[in-house]
């Protein structure tokens, strides 16, 4: 278990920036920016939250890692068409599930306790203002 939190403790140093936001907004939309990571619930926060720079910054990194997620699972779904390689893709699909996971619970981690940090790989994509 120590080997995982460690190894999630490095993935997840990145960019913070929690210093910007105001601390009651944080606290007032925790739970905003937690629904920001659960796949496509990402539109409550997106509408409910409109006001939130804190709320905006997760719903901001949740999105983008829907899209990908939506946009990767369907590609991968589309090439185990092919017969001969199909076991490959079902491998890679089942990795790639596994990242995103990952990057949900981070995502998750740091929305709950109170950090704006970006997401590892993605998170320095910006869709929202």
């Amino acid at each position: 278990m120590a080997d995982f939190n460690d190894k999630l403790n490095e993935m997840n140093n990145t960019k913070d920036y929690t210093a910007e936001y105001d601390k009651n907004d944080i606290e007032q939309n925790k739970v905003m920016a937690i629904l920001a990571y659960l796949g496509w619930l990402v539109l409550i926060p997106l509408f409910a939250a409109k006001e939130s720079k804190y709320a905006r910054f997760h719903v901001n990194q949740g999105l983008i890692l829907a899209i990908v997620e939506t946009v990767i699972m369907i590609v991968l779904s589309i090439l185990t068409l092919i017969p001969v390689i199909r076991w490959i893709f079902y491998i890679v699909e089942a990795v790639a599930g596994i990242v995103f996971l990952v990057m949900w619970i981070i995502g998750i981690m740091n929305a709950a306790n109170g950090r704006a940090k970006e997401l590892p790989v993605i998170g320095s994509f910006r869709l929202l203002k």
